[in-house]
């Protein structure tokens, strides 16, 4: 458990990055419809795999580069509407701020979560130790946004603190547990693995949601759905699989040294 004050003061910078992320969502949905949001996000597949390359200095094959793309193409297919529903016509009609409020979400996202891998395979750590620090700074921050609205509003409604739990029922405490038990499981993917092991994971959760949907809540799948089932799994492929599995090279075979035919040298020496 590292307490030196050079390596806890590095902790605060993915907590700030959140913070505007998540006000930058907010700004973005101000400018765009659900739709164009939702295919807007995959924008972050690949920054995540530009800023893996850039920051961490990992090296990508190009089948690794083309199953990225691969991904976001899937996963913005599967969102995208037919065109006899109203929403397509304001699909990539909304306005530029719409667009770069939507870029610079996406490019936030994952800064952030390539500054947190980095964190968490500085040092070896505890990784609950690290997620303490983390969570810690998060919640301060929060806290000091809330403290912030609250001096905003004249403390209308009382301080924050005495209406924190308002309204939580045991739907609200079931959402909270899921969601800090995915922290956790994000973290680990940090710590042992790495963010484009997350990309997949969250993309290929996204896609499991919709098919849970068709049998829970009665939802209706669409062409773009299968298609985008197809290239997301065709992508995890190639960004996994060994490289003689995607290549069709022929068989090598080393010849025995016994059946090699001696071929006599008759170049002559004279000069």
């Amino acid at each position: 458990m590292t307490t030196d004050w050079k390596t806890v003061r590095l902790f605060p910078i993915p907590s700030i990055i959140y913070l505007i992320h998540n006000n930058v969502q907010f700004a973005t949905l101000m400018y765009v419809d659900t739709s164009t949001y939702q295919i807007m996000g995959n924008l972050k597949i690949v920054t995540t795999g530009i800023l893996f390359r850039l920051f961490l200095k990992r090296k990508l094959s190009n089948l690794q580069w083309m199953a990225i793309i691969l991904l976001a193409v899937g996963t913005t297919t599967s969102q995208v509407k037919g065109c006899g529903e109203a929403s397509c016509e304001s699909l990539f009609s909304a306005p530029i701020q719409g667009y770069m409020f939507g870029t610079l979400s996406a490019c936030l996202s994952a800064l952030a979560g390539v500054y947190t891998e980095f964190l968490m395979k500085k040092n070896n750590d505890s990784l609950y130790w690290q997620n303490v620090q983390l969570y810690t700074f998060g919640a301060i921050f929060n806290m000091a946004r809330l403290q912030l609205d609250d001096f905003r509003g004249g403390f209308e409604k009382g301080p924050w603190w005495q209406r924190l739990f308002n309204g939580y029922t045991t739907t609200t405490w079931m959402v909270v547990l899921n969601l800090g038990s995915t922290g956790l499981l994000v973290s680990w993917l940090m710590k042992y693995a790495d963010n484009i092991v997350k990309v997949y994971s969250t993309s290929m959760a996204m896609l499991l949601t919709m098919v849970l949907s068709v049998f829970l809540f009665n939802f209706r799948p669409t062409l773009q759905l299968f298609l985008g089932i197809i290239v997301c799994t065709m992508s995890l492929h190639m960004y996994f699989a060994p490289p003689n599995m995607l290549l069709d090279l022929p068989p090598t075979s080393k010849q025995d040294p016994e059946s090699l035919i001696k071929v006599p040298d008759d170049r002559g020496t004279d000069s």
